[in-house]
């Protein structure tokens, strides 16, 4: 089952580094003929796509994104989970219900919001609604209920600050499930695709999905190779990222599963 999900992902690979005309007229796996060509137009003076640009968008977004969605959450849940917050079941009750809303539902509203204040085309509609995911609050806040407060009433007795308890005795504590959700929330707005291309209209604005969706749609169609490298070179950092995090990912399922 593997080696079928693997296929496309290897075809794509092989197909980067074959000929305009081989690419045309074969569907053999292994090139007959190696070139580097589809790479070297890429990111070559000349490029008819700025796929770098592209590249750097989604770095930036990515990782701001990223971050603000661990900061809030963490925040958020430890407000829930260990300070006197009046009406706290509320705001949990809020959290939980929101898990069932679609996404697709707040599409069009948030579109409109950032027209009417002039912010399409920036950097702010990239980034600023993933800053607060509901589904990374209750994967914590699941996950640091049932954590015993024996050191964190020592610290106090020590006389550590919340901010101080936070960072020295929740953080190491959650730090595998903020790993998964650190790994969740980075794929997940590294492959949007939707809402960046409603909010996005200049090149110089688009993330990679956004511009390999118009390479595709244009004349670039014609030749499977370029495409093909340009796909390419939009996995490889999101491939990275999931190889070396991969091992936070399965020991926070490994320690969820145990308690």
């Amino acid at each position: 089952m593997a080696l079928i999900f693997l296929l496309p992902i290897v075809w794509m690979i092989f197909t980067s580094f074959k000929e305009l005309g081989e690419s045309l007229s074969t569907s053999s796996l292994i090139p007959k003929s190696w070139t580097i060509e589809n790479y070297t137009s890429i990111f070559g003076a000349d490029a008819d796509a700025p796929i770098l640009t592209w590249l750097m968008n989604t770095a930036i977004v990515t990782t701001a994104g990223t971050a603000l969605v661990v900061f809030v959450d963490v925040l958020a849940v430890y407000t829930l989970a260990r300070l006197n917050l009046p009406g706290k079941k509320v705001f949990l009750s809020i959290v939980v219900g929101a898990l069932t809303i679609p996404g697709i539902v707040t599409l069009f509203p948030a579109f409109f919001l950032f027209r009417e204040v002039g912010y399409l085309d920036t950097y702010a509609p990239l980034i600023m609604p993933y800053s607060a995911g509901t589904m990374g609050v209750f994967l914590i806040y699941n996950f640091l209920r049932d954590f015993p407060r024996d050191l964190e009433e020592a610290a106090i007795i020590d006389g550590a600050s919340l901010w101080h308890i936070l960072r020295h005795v929740i953080m190491p504590t959650i730090k595998p499930v903020v790993a998964t959700l650190t790994v969740i929330t980075f794929l997940a707005i590294y492959n949007d695709f939707l809402w960046p291309s409603l909010v996005t209209s200049s090149d110089d604005m688009k993330t990679a999905t956004v511009g390999l969706a118009n390479l595709i749609q244009g004349s670039n169609f014609v030749n499977p190779g370029k495409m093909m490298a340009s796909t390419v070179v939009a996995t490889v950092p999101a491939l990275i990222i999931f190889i070396f995090a991969n091992k936070y990912f399965v020991r926070s399922v490994t320690n969820t599963g145990i308690k």
